[in-house]
């Protein structure tokens, strides 16, 4: 999820490597499904309520756009060619052996924490026990084939919330204060454009503003219904086996 690399080198992860996944698949003796890791991502941000599968596509960067590209060439070559599939969109995943994470755990961990923005930053997780269960649904189920799932917990959590309950399970106490959005897109937007001329990954970017901005608020039902899948983790525990294995490990120093 790096800003360097270029569009293209994203195309080639997530469309041409499905394409070709796909194809080799197809040609297998007894393939029974083809299970599409996609992105809520998809979706951009969620203006109100809880999205489902049927929101519509508004995808903020080149990551998402382009898993937007593999779902779609996905779906016209299965039906084009009888391929069996199922996509799944995972939320932002959480669990022992994230480390996408671990820069906002040890923030919350540091007794003081900034946010940028008035909003409440809403945010959706899903716990990768959760994530690798409905993948497992998917392909073994016959009503999951050419459907498309939202893999997310149960409840959503503010971006407050997150810092007080890592805060907590860690020990710690952390105050909150915000920041004024504005400079930081400038910021980020600037950064975005020089740094990749010089070969470098920019301290700050859009994408990284966000995170404190928009909501990402999904509805879990169609998983849940077509899947009979109940979902095991809520956010706290979600929290508590991260900061677990985060400190197991090592790396909140």
């Amino acid at each position: 999820r790096e800003v360097k690399p270029n569009k293209e080198g994203y195309h080639k992860v997530h469309v041409t490597s499905t394409q070709q996944l796909a194809k080799h698949a197809l040609q297998q003796p007894g393939f029974e499904c083809f299970v599409h890791v996609s992105t809520v991502g998809v979706h951009g941000h969620i203006e109100s309520g809880r999205a489902d599968e049927n929101y519509r596509f508004a995808p903020g960067d080149d990551y998402q756009s382009t898993k937007l590209d593999g779902e779609l060439w996905l779906r016209s070559y299965a039906q084009e060619h009888g391929l069996p599939f199922s996509i799944v969109r995972p939320a932002p995943i959480m669990g022992p052996g994230d480390m996408r994470l671990l820069k906002l755990f040890k923030m919350a961990s540091g007794g003081y924490f900034p946010i940028i923005g008035r909003g409440k930053g809403m945010y959706h997780f899903v716990h990768v026990d959760d994530l690798t269960n409905v993948m497992l649904h998917c392909g073994i189920r016959s009503n999951a084939r050419s459907e498309t799932f939202i893999a997310a917990g149960d409840e959503p959590i503010s971006l407050i919330d997150i810092v007080n309950t890592i805060a907590r399970k860690l020990g710690r106490r952390v105050r909150i204060f915000r920041l004024p959005i504005t400079p930081f897109y400038i910021a980020s937007s600037i950064c975005e454009t020089l740094f990749p001329l010089i070969g470098r990954q920019p301290p700050i970017y859009r994408r990284r503003v966000d995170f404190y901005t928009k909501d990402r608020v999904f509805d879990n039902s169609k998983a849940r219904t077509l899947l009979d899948y109940q979902f095991i983790y809520d956010n706290e525990r979600s929290i508590e086996e991260t900061a677990s294995w985060y400190l197991a490990q090592g790396l909140m120093k």
